[in-house]
């Protein structure tokens, strides 16, 4: 497929809140050419270049002057198999569910927990993306990024990543490193991940004492439909905001007036706490305004109800912001990138 350059594209459909805005040019990268055809094509006509995934982490709030490159590329190959241990790697473009998917039916173990993730293999590196127990950089082998600085290709270690709470090196510096494809070290043997009290709860009900990988990643997919909404159905970015760290001395100043509060110690000695707990609590859930609004059954999920714009729907999010500090003395950050 050849590389080619649309003008005033609606970017509705590539993005999960749903939000209709206009990019100003818009293509799609199907092979590291196309990646270097659209780079190039950004130089020549003076125009930034805004890289996308399955823009599942992504608020628009406005008309994007840009040329916008939807990475498409597909591909999953085997690197190395030692009848245990296995290194696959993925094309940034490959859909994260379907990839999950494909590691399970080849009886690989790693991925389960990250199961039903909304957008791409790339995107999922970006903020070390989590769940139940099990972040990316638990099953990392590598990556390869184009350098825009330089033109330059670069493989990525497990420490050269400078993966943190939804963070990494690819989200401190923005708009340099263009993730091109992603490896993972995965096992034909399971070592499943069943710290988080609902995943065993919800085995336990099924009359599964000895879960398989495929299980596990089942009970999670139906965990998940059930607290969040189908982007499909319903506008929404997935967790809004991080689940924010404090002091230990704050939590104890909080657990004084909430003794319902939970906060889980961190290796630092930092305390992390449920931001969809601090929201709920604040009374938000379940909020609307207008079309922009806090789900009904997650506090965490900001949801857009038809036509809520990019800067309807960041506005409520500053409200709860300002709300959850003055309430709490706690900071919470948003997740998705804005634009």
């Amino acid at each position: 497929m050849s590389f080619r350059v649309q003008s005033q594209v609606s970017l509705k459909p590539f993005n999960s809140f749903g939000v209709d805005v206009q990019a100003r040019l818009f293509a799609e990268a199907h092979s590291d050419a196309d990646v270097r055809e659209a780079l190039a094509y950004g130089l020549e006509h003076d125009v930034p270049v805004l890289v996308i995934g399955g823009g599942s982490n992504l608020l628009l709030t406005a008309d994007v002057q840009a040329l916008v490159l939807r990475m498409a590329t597909r591909g999953i190959r085997l690197l190395s198999d030692d009848g245990n241990q296995v290194v696959i790697e993925a094309e940034a473009g490959e859909p994260w569910h379907p990839f999950v998917q494909h590691t399970l039916v080849q009886g690989l173990s790693g991925l389960e927990n990250l199961s039903l993730i909304p957008g791409t293999v790339g995107a999922a590196p970006m903020q070390n993306i989590g769940a139940y127990g099990v972040e990316i950089k638990d099953v990392f082998a590598g990556l390869t990024a184009l350098d825009r600085q330089t033109g330059e290709l670069r493989d990525f270690t497990l420490a050269e990543c400078n993966f943190a709470y939804r963070d990494s090196l690819f989200k401190q510096e923005p708009g340099r490193w263009l993730i091109l494809r992603v490896r993972f070290t995965l096992n034909r043997t399971a070592h499943l991940h069943l710290e988080y009290g609902p995943v065993r709860q919800r085995l336990t009900s099924l009359g599964i004492d000895h879960p398989t990988p495929t299980d596990v990643s089942q009970a999670i997919c139906s965990i998940r439909n059930e607290k969040l909404p189908d982007p499909a159905v319903l506008g929404n970015a997935g967790s809004f905001f991080k689940n924010p760290l404090v002091s230990a001395t704050l939590v104890a100043q909080l657990k004084e007036q909430y003794p319902e509060l939970v906060a889980y110690a961190q290796p630092d000695g930092q305390m992390k706490l449920a931001a969809g707990w601090l929201i709920e609590r604040a009374g938000w859930k379940g909020f609307r305004d207008g079309d922009a609004g806090v789900h009904k059954l997650q506090a965490l999920v900001l949801v857009n109800y038809g036509t809520a714009t990019g800067l309807q729907l960041l506005n409520l999010a500053q409200r709860i912001q300002k709300d959850i500090a003055e309430r709490f003395k706690v900071d919470l950050e948003m997740e998705p990138n804005r634009y």
